[in-house]
């Protein structure tokens, strides 16, 4: 997620967040498996307040931003 970036969330404040493994996380983040509604909330509640989340979780560059 490039907002990952821009809000200075790494890979370990999302697994902390869902107490998994790092490859789960990984594996989420890259598509291979996919994040449950309630893990997409939990992680843009905590993160990233206000930004929707079709938008966040999409898998296609740019989209609305706005809640």
């Amino acid at each position: 997620m490039a907002e990952m970036a821009r809000y200075g969330v790494s890979n370990n404040d999302i697994q902390a967040l869902l107490s998994c493994t790092d490859k789960t996380v990984r594996n989420k983040l890259n598509g291979v498996t996919e994040f449950s509604f309630g893990e997409a909330m939990k992680i843009r509640d905590t993160f990233f307040p206000g930004i929707r989340l079709e938008y966040l979780f999409s898998q296609e560059p740019g989209g609305d931003k706005g809640a």
